[in-house]
């Protein structure tokens, strides 16, 4: 089970991956609960190596004006208009302990990262009556990784994504679906953290690489939610699509095409009695 060190970098990656709640409607300004996670996923993208992560966390949720809080994601936005939002964006990655991965045996650890900037999203389809929306996200984050003593900067990396939203998939289930898809782009330093080999870890079976900057990929994410009374239930297959990335001959890529899934129930006990109508995606 994971803790401590981990549980910011895997509540990132987890709540930016699973669905999320149902638009368009009235709901109470702020609400909190608790809940758990179970997560799959590989060390990095590119590694064979698949690792189970659980996790217990809170839940909170403040739909305010400017400053807001959902589903444990603070943003503020910058600006907004009916089509057209500002705000900021985060992510994350695991540490890896190179002893623990084949492709990495010998060399250094890899520090978790942490991913933090500016994303523009613009809304392209709305539909409250039919239940749907379709929208563009064009986040771009800098990329730090952290011993817990000191922080790196290692580069930035552009991730923009098509997001479609489905409530009531199945009519009448209350069941609602997200699917998001896009390519990345990161520089030399993003790309470098991940994939190169120095020659001091260089090997017959592991030659020296070193990865440039460019396109990293494209990535694909379908997730299905629901709501039932209290609670709240989400899961998700997430799939990163590596050929034609710059650091695809990387002798640290294993695989092309790399998988992560995993779910949450969240149980929400305390909400208050003023409501908000909310249009927000994400």
């Amino acid at each position: 089970m994971v803790y401590g060190r981990m549980a910011p970098v895997l509540l990132a990656i987890m709540l930016l991956i699973l669905p999320q709640q149902a638009f368009g409607a009235d709901k109470p300004l702020w609400e909190a609960g608790i809940g758990g996670g179970f997560l799959m996923m590989p060390d990095y993208r590119g590694s064979d190596k698949m690792r189970p992560y659980l996790l217990p966390f809170p839940y909170a949720v403040y739909r305010g004006g400017f400053i807001r809080l959902e589903d444990k994601r603070l943003t503020a936005r910058i600006f907004q208009t009916d089509r057209v939002t500002l705000d900021a964006s985060g992510y994350g990655a695991v540490p890896v302990k190179s002893d623990d991965n084949d492709a990495r045996r010998g060399m250094e650890d890899l520090d978790p990262t942490f991913e933090f900037g500016p994303a523009l999203r613009v809304k392209c389809l709305n539909s409250r009556e039919n239940g749907y929306r379709l929208g563009l996200a064009f986040p771009v984050r800098a990329v730090f990784s952290t011993d817990f003593r000191s922080v790196r900067y290692e580069g930035w990396v552009f991730a923009p994504r098509l997001n479609f939203e489905k409530a009531n998939v199945i009519p009448r289930t209350g069941l609602y679906l997200g699917i998001s898809t896009g390519p990345m782009f990161g520089d030399r330093g993003y790309h470098q953290y991940f994939y190169n080999v120095e020659r001091a870890y260089a090997a017959t079976w592991r030659p020296a690489y070193e990865a440039g900057g460019g396109y990293s990929g494209s990535t694909m994410t379908v997730g299905l939610g629901k709501n039932y009374k209290s609670f709240r239930f989400h899961a998700f297959v997430s799939a990163d699509f590596l050929q034609g990335a710059v650091f695809e001959d990387s002798p640290l890529v294993k695989t092309k095409t790399s998988w992560m899934s995993g779910f949450s129930v969240t149980w929400v006990f305390l909400k208050s009695q003023k409501t908000v109508t909310d249009d927000t995606f994400y």
